[in-house]
């Protein structure tokens, strides 16, 4: 019997019916890209118990991904330092269209729309002048580069809208790589990562930097909460003897907040937190350290550390219904409550960095 996936997946593909929307196949819940034990790579649509609800295929290792705010349509990006991205149609399987960075760029592995879905905005390392850019694509027109505007500061890596508006925060991470050297950093000595604030008319509208005692620590990734709040994850590109804190909260137009678990717990991270997110009531927000095996959880509003799951090669995180949801290389999908782990489900695949919620 015809599902209503794959019968609305026939009209879209011949073009009979309107593009689906993510409720017409399903609602899934996150999207995530992962390794298959043959070599290849696809990216998933998630059920929000971790069944995989479609894969389709990529062309390469994947990072994250854009989720359109209303069509069913996602954009893949490659792993940094890379320069191509693919537009899926998530009902059909269609690749609607292929991105590739100008030449002297490359994508730094997240992008996010503007409120409507029209534009797509994406981080790019300019590596010839050592600058950050945000690329602007146009959705109508097949995804045609149409301008960019300058990301505030080095290396910007991640993204996201502020909500109800189309004003944006960029994690600038302050690494400068050139494709040459892969991902080894090329600016350590003068390295100064930032949050800047940006809308598309007025460009860049705030800089918050850290201590410049904390200069080398990375501002990689970002969550949002629904009151505006920002926390940051940062990994740190100094003495590894060192250990300063990996988790930010900040507020446009206010001063940012560090957070740090206890000592031993803090050090078993290993200077290094893969992703974070806020819990769906926005009282808690959690960090993940693929290189720790440890997702560490703290209270939003007090800044206190409130517990830790071991999980060996966890870094994909976000918002699950009773606490948070993890990914792992391993191929596990783990929800997380305030007592542990609430159920796993087991995958034969290898989970990439990020998961990323719809």
């Amino acid at each position: 019997m015809t599902t209503r996936r794959g019968f609305l997946a026939g009209l879209v593909a011949t073009g009979i019916a309107p593009q689906a929307s993510w409720a017409d196949i399903g609602n899934p819940a996150y999207l995530s890209a992962a390794k298959m034990r043959d070599g290849s790579y696809r990216l998933f649509g998630l059920a929000a118990n971790g069944r995989a609800l479609f894969s389709l295929p990529l062309q390469g290792r994947g990072h994250a991904a854009a989720a359109h705010p209303h069509r069913a349509e996602a954009v893949a990006f490659a792993r940094r330092p890379g320069t191509f991205a693919r537009v899926i149609d998530c009902a059909s399987g269609q690749v609607l269209a292929e991105m590739h960075t100008p030449e002297g760029r490359h994508f730094m592995g997240h992008g996010v729309f503007t409120a409507d879905g029209s534009l797509l905005l994406t981080p790019e390392n300019d590596y010839e002048q050592g600058v950050g850019r945000i690329g602007i694509w146009d959705r109508a027109k097949g995804y045609r580069r149409v301008g960019e505007i300058a990301s505030g500061g080095v290396g910007p890596h991640d993204i996201l809208r502020l909500p109800g508006s189309d004003r944006f925060v960029v994690a600038n991470g302050g690494i400068d790589p050139h494709p040459e050297s892969g991902r080894t950093p090329l600016n350590l000595p003068t390295m100064r990562a930032n949050l800047a604030v940006l809308d598309l008319n007025r460009g860049v509208t705030e800089i918050t930097e850290l201590d410049i005692l904390l200069r080398l620590n990375s501002i990689r990734h970002l969550a949002l909460r629904a009151d505006g709040m920002v926390g940051f994850a940062m990994q740190w590109q100094g003495n590894g003897a060192d250990a300063p804190p990996l988790l930010g909260l900040y507020r446009p137009g206010e001063a940012s907040r560090l957070l740090q678990a206890p000592e031993a717990l803090h050090r078993d991270m290993n200077n290094y937190a893969g992703s974070i997110a806020f819990s769906t009531d926005g009282r808690q927000i959690a960090i993940s350290s693929p290189r720790g095996g440890m997702v560490q959880v703290f209270d939003a509003a007090s800044g206190d550390f409130a517990t830790h799951l071991d999980e060996p090669d966890v870094c994909g995180l976000n918002a699950g219904e009773n606490g948070f949801v993890a990914t792992a290389g391993s191929g596990r999908i783990i929800r997380y409550g305030a007592a542990g782990a609430i159920a796993v489900s087991e995958h034969a695949v290898a989970w990439d960095n990020h998961l990323v919620a719809l």
